[in-house]
């Protein structure tokens, strides 16, 4: 059990039997009545997002979420396939349970989102940028470097991400997984 006190952001709690992270919480104090805690929800199992309102000194019930290290190898039809770094133990993962799956590279580590009590896999997080090579990609004009065009790039991951015109085929650029855009080059 925890109090209002006690949120901050990515706390897990049991709400309308659901596992719930707070995205974002505001303690506001009115000038006139009681205080109360604005919140926004996410579910971890369906991915929808909510506002709830707290009582202030409310109690809610915390969930124990755990990160497990695993190792991405492969999927088909059964799911995305991962194997635990320390037990060699492999869990098969749905797609709707992984924030951006074409940006999977097989041998990379994600964290695995475990609840704790019921051993179930809630989510997948991918590092904060990946480094992949651009496969294919229309050459760019050799001076064209003035304006801040984008084009198409194709990954080794069969992803397409818009790149800038400098940035051809065979080259390792580093990717954003938390919006699937072009970071930069790799040296």
């Amino acid at each position: 059990m925890a109090s209002t006190a006690d949120f901050k952001n990515g706390l897990c709690l049991v709400f309308n039997h659901d596992i719930m992270s707070i995205v974002e919480f505001q303690h506001v104090k009115p000038g006139k009545g009681p205080a109360f805690v604005r919140t926004k929800l996410k579910s971890l199992t369906s991915g929808k997002v909510l506002d709830k309102t707290f009582s202030a000194g409310e109690k809610v019930t915390t969930a124990r979420v755990e990160k497990r290290p695993h190792q991405y190898i492969y999927n088909d039809d059964f799911g995305y396939h991962f194997m635990d770094t320390e037990t060699f133990e492999q869990i098969p993962i749905e797609k709707n349970l992984i924030e951006r799956p074409e940006l999977l590279k097989e041998g990379q580590v994600v964290d695995i989102l475990i609840h704790a009590e019921t051993e179930k896999p809630l989510g997948v997080e991918l590092p904060p940028f990946v480094e992949l090579m651009v496969t294919y990609t229309e050459p760019g004009i050799k001076g064209d470097t003035a304006t801040n065009t984008l084009k198409p790039a194709t990954l080794e991951t069969g992803a397409v991400v818009m790149v800038p015109l400098f940035v051809d085929q065979d080259i390792l650029i580093k990717v954003d997984t938390r919006d699937g855009s072009y970071s930069e080059r790799v040296k």
